[in-house]
């Protein structure tokens, strides 16, 4: 499954309400090191159906942006039973983001 566009008008039904754990991608089309990111990230979302993965574009999505505080790019942040448990920033290795996520 690919990821899906998160933005603040379904952000409570893809990620709060969300039966299976969310990781979300805080990302810029102007960021290298989110460009470096985004394969990775895309590729756990087509290999993994037991979560959900979303991307946030923070020029679009501002006001998402500012309520978790994100101040660099990329970031990822793990929901899971409508609660943030993890946040990490910069790009990770997959093996670090399945950790994140209890994969």
């Amino acid at each position: 499954m690919s990821a899906i566009e998160i933005t603040s008008q379904n952000f409570d039904k893809e990620v709060l309400q969300s039966p299976v754990p969310v990781l979300l991608d805080f990302w810029a089309s102007w960021c290298g090191p989110c460009r470096m990111l985004s394969p990775v990230v895309e590729e756990i979302s087509n290999e993994y159906s037991n979560i959900k993965v979303g991307k946030i574009n923070v020029d679009e999505q501002s006001e998402l942006a500012q309520q978790f505080g994100i101040m660099s790019i990329p970031t990822l942040v793990v929901f899971k039973n409508g609660k943030n448990i993890d946040t990490r920033v910069g790009v990770r290795p997959k093996s670090d983001i399945l950790a994140m996520l209890g994969l």
